[in-house]
């Protein structure tokens, strides 16, 4: 266990509190507690001063209750109290272990206690919910685990892969299936294409689609359009002549329409003027 211990066994650094300036560095080795310090200020009198530095064993620090003061106004009474339990020996080796190690103990775990122990630290929080604890937890406690299966845990995450019923799964591999066969032929988007022009080729009347506009009657010029159906919304880059000249020859059969309309209703008029005069 000796060999978890990493010198320093800890250290912070940071300013003062306000209006304190000062930047200070602490650390706790395996033999001694370091204390240095650097005076910020823009005074003339302080712009010369040097950095100052405290070396002292663990037990002397324990009995200097003015640096014990020192380290607690500038970085609080938290890392006071973890330093002084440092300097008397009492380690916490559960955190100096490595990720691989305690993965391993926390899956000796209940679900429960592996929520409960997320809680307690942030290294703990991020392990817990890790996906190398989640893999883990679900091969143990699965027989076996299919290529299909690991590789749709890299997209939806091992958790969700642990909590979900065979029945959801069957359903997620089920969708996923017709993906993996569609991305694996490329020449599955030159195949439909082939059939959908075979099958516009074919003279065979189809359905029109919802969406369309069909220019039949006045204003459909074989010449120009051979499909009497076109889509609505074209490309106005491509298509803005052919717009404007379908727009030109519906204006022009409408004002032909009104004329004649016109005219039938001047002859009408006439008719019933003749009938009606006296003989």
């Amino acid at each position: 266990m000796a060999s978890l211990l990493k010198d320093p066994l800890f250290e912070i650094s940071g300013r003062g509190p306000a209006p304190n300036k000062d930047f200070y560095y602490f650390s706790v080795t395996k033999s001694q507690v370091i204390w240095r310090w650097w005076k910020i200020s823009a005074r003339t009198v302080d712009r010369y001063t040097k950095p100052g530095e405290e070396k002292e064993s663990h037990s002397v620090f324990l009995d200097d209750f003015e640096l014990q003061r020192e380290v607690g106004m500038v970085f609080g009474p938290k890392i006071l109290q973890f330093t002084k339990a440092l300097c008397q020996g009492q380690y916490n080796y559960l955190e100096r272990l490595p990720d691989s190690i305690l993965l391993r103990i926390i899956n000796c775990l209940e679900l429960e206690d592996v929520g409960q122990l997320g809680r307690t630290s942030r290294r703990f929080r991020q392990l817990c919910g890790s996906q190398e604890f989640w893999e883990q937890a679900t091969r143990q406690r699965c027989c076996t685990i299919s290529a299909e299966v690991a590789s749709l845990a890299l997209e939806v995450g091992w958790r969700r892969i642990f909590f979900t019923n065979k029945l959801q799964l069957q359903k997620l591999l089920g969708r996923r299936r017709p993906k993996a066969e569609l991305g694996g032929r490329p020449d599955c988007d030159e195949d439909t294409k082939a059939e959908g022009s075979a099958s516009e080729g074919s003279g065979s009347e189809e359905e029109i689609p919802p969406g369309t506009v069909c220019l039949q009657g006045a204003g459909a010029d074989p010449d120009f359009n051979t499909n009497p159906c076109r889509d609505v919304g074209p490309d106005p880059e491509t298509d803005y002549d052919s717009i404007k000249l379908i727009a030109d020859r519906l204006r022009e059969d409408i004002r032909f329409s009104e004329v004649e309309t016109l005219a039938q209703n001047r002859k009408l008029n006439r008719g019933v003027g003749d009938s009606t005069e006296p003989i």
